[in-house]
């Protein structure tokens, strides 16, 4: 495989480094279809529970690969490689995936965090959709995803001027879920991802499934799985170890069962 993505086990987290640096971590087909590779092996790793996703400190990844997927590009080829579908995989990796991101999280780079389930943010973190500086527009659901996370006001004036955001403007609109200072950005995921899988398995996948519902369904509808998914979640073995901790005043011990 190439070395476009590197993957360090630490179970029961996996942290996935995009690995592209001297293009700041641009997103092309190569790098992209290793990552939904890596990503569904993991999705796959009994031993894993809560996957990090990064870059480097200079940027989590700046867009795409412009050369090579835009200039020489038609859209018979476009329509071809379906470089978009790949965000979907992504989005159906069943394990929770955190974005660390420092530095430059644009257009390919920020529909891609914005994929993840939760985003860790560097104080030096900056978020934006600049596709229109380019003459088109977010084609990866820039335009969905980031009017869901942060309304219309703030989307509209991001994808229309090519505006960024800092990593404190991100916190306030909603987009990222914690800024931490520049030199701890990875370790605060790693926390996180950590915190995470000490958690029941089940109870992980199907609240995630929960909140994702409410993102894009109806309110009814999502109450309706919501209520499902909790019934199927109190059906499991750990629940019963939850609750029995609980009473019996100790740390669970969760089998994803």
């Amino acid at each position: 495989m190439p070395n476009t993505v590197l993957v360090t086990r630490e179970p029961p987290i996996a942290v996935v480094q995009l690995n592209r640096p001297d293009v700041l971590n641009a997103l092309n087909e190569e790098v992209l279809g290793e990552l939904v590779a890596v990503l569904a092996d993991l999705d796959d790793d009994g031993e894993i529970r809560c996957i990090v996703l990064t870059g480097n400190e200079r940027a989590f990844a700046a867009g795409a690969d412009i050369k090579e997927n835009f200039v020489t590009a038609t859209p018979v080829t476009m329509l071809a490689q379906d470089l978009t579908s790949r965000w979907e995989a992504i989005r159906r990796v069943k394990k929770p995936i955190i974005a660390a991101v420092s530095g430059f999280a644009l257009g390919g780079g920020c529909e891609l965090a914005m994929t993840c389930d939760i985003i860790v943010a560097s104080e030096t973190a900056k978020f934006g959709q600049p596709e229109i500086n380019l003459g088109v527009l977010p084609g990866a659901g820039g335009t969905q995803r980031l009017t869901r996370a942060v309304g219309k006001a703030v989307a509209m004036d991001m994808i229309l001027t090519g505006r960024m955001l800092s990593a404190r403007e991100a916190l306030a609109a909603g987009l990222v879920a914690r800024v931490v200072a520049k030199e701890a950005w990875l370790a605060e995921a790693k926390r996180v991802a950590a915190e995470i899988a000490a958690k029941g398995p089940i109870a992980v996948r199907l609240a995630k499934e929960a909140v994702d519902k409410a993102f894009e369904a109806p309110l009814a509808v999502g109450i309706e799985f919501e209520r499902r998914a909790f019934y199927l979640a109190r059906a499991s073995e750990d629940a019963g170890e939850g609750l029995n901790a609980f009473v019996e005043k100790r740390q669970p011990d969760f089998q994803g069962r």
